[in-house]
């Protein structure tokens, strides 16, 4: 599709301008919602499920963020699909302890049935990783974890499982492009739910994923024809109005996570703090040597447990309680409130997702539901 050339741009002014129609006197300045699944015979797009112009100008906008080749698809999951789909039968995957809880389910059930042989393993435990990656065909790493927090060696973790000759996934949902590129950390396939932050408004659900071999983009693309994970034209079309004040927001709610997770680390009411924006953090070293920022998701874990989380997170005015994260409204919920969570997690951690608006009044409504959760 026609896009603009490569100028030497910020990231900023890539965000706005990147996967428009072409500058020429009546084109809109949007590419279009089309709402066809087919198309005249003869031209460059004939079938939607094999690319429209809607899904083709996001994913020229994505892809050099990340420095490669960008694919669209209906969701998180079918993203994650499409990349386990594209391993051999019996394949060897060492994979995040703690990562999304879909992927998890989807890697226990190919475990289960065979199709994988699984090795769950402390991402943020460089030395555990490696002594587990002789033979494997695959690392699935998440960093920053959800809901953890932890912050994994992407370069070291890469280099040695390349030694391996093993494919090296990264789910970079959490950090967003503009944090963190795992691609020049040495990471095959980048994965983004960009149902979050990228899309940004808690308002569609889409996957992309991230390829920096054109080869091994265009097998991820065929995946998606095949699989049936076509994002539809208004979900291609809101996530890419969303990436286009995603710097903005991002920035803003970073500035509110880092003055939230600050006073959360000396509340009576919090034992922990999970946030590598905090000195204090166990990933705050590496998150300064290869992220840009600490970004907007913290994890809490309250004093009490469970029933005193579960009292705090129906005790907000103003934070929304509710699953997933990455929008303009702040969000939290205990985790371990789903039963397919990860019974490693803490019964009393609250994952918390910092939204665009004022700091103190998500302060003062976060430090009341705490305070209640204390009697």
């Amino acid at each position: 599709m026609p896009e603009h050339p490569e100028p030497a741009w910020s990231v900023e002014t890539h965000l706005v301008h990147r996967g428009r129609p072409p500058a020429e006197p009546g084109n809109p300045v949007n590419y279009p919602i089309e709402l066809s699944s087919t198309y005249h015979a003869g031209g460059e797009i004939e079938y939607a499920r094999d690319g429209a112009l809607g899904m083709r100008a996001l994913e020229s906008a994505v892809g050099p963020l990340e420095g490669g080749h960008a694919i669209a698809y209906a969701s998180g999951m079918a993203a994650a699909n499409a990349i386990l789909d594209l391993l051999p039968p019996g394949a060897v995957v060492v994979a995040a302890e703690f990562t999304y809880t879909g992927v998890a389910i989807r890697l226990r059930e190919l475990d289960a049935r065979g199709a994988i042989q699984l090795r769950r393993v402390d991402i943020a435990d460089t030395e555990a990783v490696l002594a587990l990656l002789a033979g494997a065909d695959a690392l699935w790493i998440e960093s920053p974890t959800n809901p953890m927090l932890e912050v994994a060696d992407i370069r070291t973790l890469s280099d040695a499982a390349h030694a391996q000759g093993a494919l090296v996934i990264c789910d970079n949902t959490f950090a967003t492009p503009l944090l963190q590129q795992p691609l020049s950390l040495g990471a095959d396939v980048v994965l983004h739910s960009a149902t979050k932050a990228i899309g940004g408004h808690s308002d569609c659900l889409l996957g992309l994923v991230v390829a920096r071999d054109p080869g091994r983009a265009e097998e991820l693309r065929l995946r998606r024809t095949i699989l049936g994970a076509a994002p539809g034209a208004l979900e291609c079309y809101l996530v890419l109005r969303g990436l286009r004040t995603l710097a903005l927001r991002l920035a803003k709610s970073q500035d509110s996570a880092r003055i939230i997770a600050e006073r959360l680390a000396l509340h009576p009411g919090v034992t922990r703090v999970r946030y590598p924006g905090l000195a204090g953090d166990p990933g705050h070293a590496l998150c300064g040597e290869q992220m840009a920022g600490p970004g907007f998701m913290i994890a809490i874990e309250v004093a009490g447990g469970g029933l005193a989380a579960t009292r705090a997170s129906e005790s907000t005015r103003l934070w929304v309680h509710a699953t997933s994260l990455g929008g303009v409204e702040s969000l939290l919920e205990r985790r371990r409130r789903w039963a397919a969570e990860n019974p490693l997690v803490p019964e009393g951690l609250i994952r918390l997702s910092v939204g665009i608006e004022d700091a103190e009044d998500l302060w003062a409504d976060l430090d009341q539901a705490l305070q209640l959760s204390m009697r």
